[in-house]
């Protein structure tokens, strides 16, 4: 199924299928202030089991990543230092995935690695699903690191495509953009940018 939203005008009746779909354990697709990604409810273990599949992510060796709508809850998720907590505040909501450790409130499946990915993307659709499921999302990019196919993981249609027997909810939210986020580690307060993506960091 593919959803139309609109960035600066989510129609609540679509965004309560998606919220709908999520509750039930489906995996959806949606647009980030980067790239497409695929995710569901990062609460609800078999569905991030389910993706971690499709994606061929061990999460025992993996970082997971999730999707916040803000930073008000976030010491439900991870465990957050003053100064990485102004510096998420500077930056957020923006193309930054800050790597965090992991507080108790996750599944186990996150605690493998003992650290998660805090993404809170400076777009609408995806923080409106946040708020209204009441989780966060897991998050994963729906293109592969060596995947040469750029076209398809920008364009939708192309996406539902190719997702079409594994990923029933896809939201066409416009095309999609190619360059990642910016990864930061702030696992210890002497924060490192692990990956320069699309994000400038503001210090």
């Amino acid at each position: 199924m593919l959803i139309k939203l609109y960035e600066e005008n989510p129609n609540p009746r679509d965004v309560a299928k998606v919220v709908n779909a999520l509750r039930e354990g489906e995996l959806i697709v949606y647009p980030t202030d980067t790239v497409y990604a695929i995710g569901c409810d990062a609460l609800n273990v078999r569905a991030v089991e389910r993706i971690c599949r499709i994606k061929g992510v061990n999460p025992q060796k993996s970082n997971l990543s999730i999707i916040c709508s803000g930073l008000s809850n976030l010491s439900e998720y991870a465990k957050v230092s003053n100064a990485a907590f102004k510096l998420m505040k500077k930056n957020l909501p923006g193309p930054f995935t800050f790597i965090l450790p992991t507080s108790s409130e996750l599944p186990k499946i996150y605690k493998n690695r003992k650290e998660v990915g805090i993404r809170v993307p400076d777009n609408k659709i995806v923080r409106t699903l946040v708020e209204e499921l009441g989780n966060p999302l897991l998050t994963m990019s729906v293109h592969d690191e060596d995947d040469e196919l750029i076209e398809y993981s920008t364009d939708p249609e192309l996406i539902q495509e190719k997702f079409a027997n594994q990923v029933p909810v896809v939201i066409d939210g416009g095309m999609g953009g190619i360059e990642p986020s910016t990864v930061v580690d702030c696992t210890t307060d002497e924060f490192e940018i692990i990956r320069q993506g699309k994000g400038e960091l503001n210090l």
